[in-house]
């Protein structure tokens, strides 16, 4: 999986899917009901440094396999949407496999 500029990306995207999900989920709800702010600053963290490296992976498909802007876009805008990362790998899996 990690050989592969996709399968990085299938690989970050994933977790970076995962971490968001969490961070909405579950941080959120503890800081605004529980009062336990600490928990967005631990994820919203890890979840930031996913991002960035979700970016770099897309770019790095960008490059390694010439997606168009269009499609560099719309992999990015998927990391804004809830479950958005898990609909792109699927869409990369059936593509690519």
């Amino acid at each position: 999986m990690f050989k592969t500029a996709i399968g990085r990306l299938r690989f970050i995207g994933f977790y970076e899917g995962i971490s968001f999900l969490v961070l909405l989920l579950i941080a959120m709800p503890l800081k605004y009901w529980a009062d336990i702010p600490q928990v967005v600053t631990v994820v919203g963290g890890l979840h930031g440094l996913l991002f960035v490296l979700y970016v770099l992976a897309v770019l790095n498909v960008w490059i390694t396999h010439r997606w168009s802007f269009v499609k560099v876009a719309l992999a990015v805008i998927a990391s804004f949407l809830p479950f958005g990362p898990f609909v792109l790998d699927r869409k990369l899996l059936r593509d690519h496999s």
